[in-house]
């Protein structure tokens, strides 16, 4: 008998129409409006910086390719998003080689030495943030004030918080101000008016569903809800932890990964419920203000089990034989 060679590719294992410069091209688009806002906000130096970002992700994109003798795809907008991102989690005056480390980080350390593109098991934006908080911790929690022309410097509202408590942290900040941007932090967690129009849009173009940003979002507010209606003399209403950090750019546009994100419905939902209780968790009682970047990357490495046992379910129930009287 002849022998036949089969190629098996990595999952998902999902027919579409839209190619990846399709939907790369459209995560930019919707990316957009937060990074209009944060140029709005923060001046040239958002804009100097998120160029940076961009040309260094799409740089290395194109050495990695050729070192591994791979097509080029510095172009199919993969690495433009990744890019994109990366600004978003950083600090406008955040130094440019900084930005290059982390370009650097998520290119070549969370993508390529993976297999790249389809095949990496973190988010590679995210990575790069983290490790830039754990390697920077001082130049990247030094969050310049909207609208400063010297680049003053403030704590970010969950940053007072943490530091100086609940009273503090009001006095110095607005819930509309979390709404539209006006207040300090890394670049994409100002506006979140601007981040719920770039994830309408994704929504729409039917690239994101509504199962994990919807749970983990949900979480965190049932969570923070519980312990402020037990003291609202210590812990922030829900609603204040909705409108600070990065908890709407990461639900919407990082913890929906195609990538990095479980295939099937329960499995989204079991992965949006674990990012949001951690999220919460690393809020309210962890070194770090903010733990969104620390709960999906958490929750990433859970991703493979999830669908195996997702599948292994299905098997089960579909393979059960009925029992006999």
């Amino acid at each position: 008998m002849e022998s036949v060679n089969l190629k098996v590719s990595n999952a998902p294992f999902v027919r579409s129409k839209d190619s990846i410069e399709s939907v790369m091209y459209n995560v930019a688009l919707a990316l957009a409006p937060a990074t209009v806002i944060s140029v709005y906000l923060f001046g040239m130096r958002a804009l100097v910086l998120t160029v940076v970002s961009i040309l260094s992700c799409m740089a290395f994109e194109w050495l990695m390719d050729k070192a591994r003798n791979k097509p080029n795809s510095c172009l199919d907008g993969s690495a433009l998003v990744t890019g994109l991102l990366l600004a978003l989690n950083v600090p406008s005056n955040l130094p440019l080689w900084m930005v290059v480390t982390g370009a650097f980080i998520a290119i070549v350390a969370s993508k390529h030495a993976f297999g790249g593109l389809g095949y990496n098991v973190f988010n590679p934006a995210l990575v790069a943030r983290v490790f830039l908080l754990i390697s920077f911790p001082a130049a990247m929690t030094s969050w310049p004030v909207p609208f400063s022309v010297d680049m003053q410097t403030a704590a970010s509202p969950l940053g007072i918080l943490k530091t100086d408590g609940l009273e503090a942290a009001l006095a110095s900040f607005s819930i509309m101000d979390g709404f539209y941007g006006t207040m300090s932090g890394s670049l994409g967690e100002t506006s979140v008016l601007a981040l719920l129009a770039g994830a309408a849009w994704l929504w729409y173009k039917k690239y994101i569903t509504m199962h994990i940003p919807l749970t983990l979002i949900g979480s965190v507010f049932l969570f923070t809800g519980l312990f402020y209606l037990i003291d609202p003399t210590t812990y922030a209403s829900p609603t204040f932890h909705m409108v600070t950090g990065g908890l709407i750019l990461g639900a919407f546009f990082m913890a929906t990964d195609m990538v990095t994100s479980p295939l099937s419905v329960r499995g989204q939902l079991l992965f949006g419920l674990g990012c949001g209780l951690l999220t919460a968790i690393i809020r309210l009682w962890g070194g770090y203000p903010e733990g969104i970047s620390f709960a999906i990357l958490i929750m990433n490495s859970f991703v493979p089990l999830i669908d195996r046992w997702d599948l292994n379910d299905r098997k089960a129930k579909h393979t059960k034989k009925p029992e006999t009287p």
